[in-house]
């Protein structure tokens, strides 16, 4: 799979990763997790690394923590996760509560989920990498109209890593945002890449352009996969799937030819007409 290296260290990741919002909250059910399973193991086979977490997202960071400790697989995966509380020592308490259920002794990425308390949280993750705790720290959000906001503080504060929300067919952070962490130094991290499933539900029924064979395209998840990937801001997208043939398929969006500038206002254009 093709490989964006990390500004801020020169590490590079693989292009496609995984989210795990509602997808992997599915407790001790058995049969789900055999099938969140294959999805971890497809998505290894397949170049995939970086699995994306949250204490928002119910069992999502256990289940992550379980499956993941019977694979031989263990290690290589790049584990990322969030704090989503407000003040110092209550921070603390949650982001190693993440540790005990992703059973990580040193988590990979350590973010700010929408920024709640991010001046407190920044501090305690500065000095938890200095020590080696963590390794990478950063910021997310999933709207818009934080954009702004992000953008000053990648200014101010030159993290890791910022993830935020972009696609083919909500695209502001092009406006500034990716700009700016492009400057900064700042790896950047693509949720909601489908828009929620938005974007399968405007293409329903209809057929992908014979032209999207030239840029190794074979779904409408790749077409809008390889959208976001072509933008060389972009680190990695982590979309979610609960299903095994679906992370096979985004993970091939990470492979083949990408489109250049041209073909990515040909692909908006071809979006909008249907």
């Amino acid at each position: 799979m093709r490989q964006r290296p990390i500004p801020s260290s020169g590490e590079k990741l693989p292009l496609v990763g995984l989210s795990t919002w509602q997808i992997f909250d599915v407790g001790d059910s058995q049969e789900d997790l055999e099938i969140r399973k294959m999805v971890l193991m497809q998505m290894h086979k397949w170049g995939g690394r970086v699995v994306d977490s949250s204490p928002m997202y119910g069992t999502s960071e256990n289940v992550v923590g379980k499956l993941t400790s019977k694979l031989d697989t263990q290690d290589s995966f790049f584990y990322a996760t969030k704090v989503w509380t407000s003040g110092k020592q209550t921070g603390i308490d949650q982001m190693n509560a993440s540790f005990d259920k992703m059973q990580r002794k040193t988590m990979d990425l350590m973010q700010i989920h929408n920024l709640v308390d991010w001046k407190t949280h920044a501090k305690t993750l500065r000095d938890w990498q200095s020590e080696g705790k963590i390794r990478y720290w950063g910021l997310t959000h999933y709207i818009d109209s934080a954009h702004a906001t992000l953008e000053q503080i990648v200014k101010s504060e030159k993290p890791d890593f910022v993830q935020f929300n972009y696609s083919i067919q909500s695209r502001n952070a092009e406006r500034s945002l990716f700009d700016t962490c492009q400057k900064n130094g700042t790896a950047v991290i693509i949720n909601q890449p489908f828009e929620s499933g938005t974007l399968f539900r405007r293409v329903k029924g209809k057929s992908l352009p014979i032209w999207a064979a030239d840029y190794d395209i074979n779904s409408w998840g790749q077409y809008f996969l390889k959208f976001i990937l072509s933008n060389e801001a972009v680190t990695c997208a982590i979309p979610g799937t609960s299903k095994p043939k679906h992370v096979i398929d985004n993970m091939g969006a990470g492979y083949g030819t990408l489109p250049d500038s041209n073909g990515r206002e040909k692909m908006a254009r071809y979006l909008q007409s249907l």
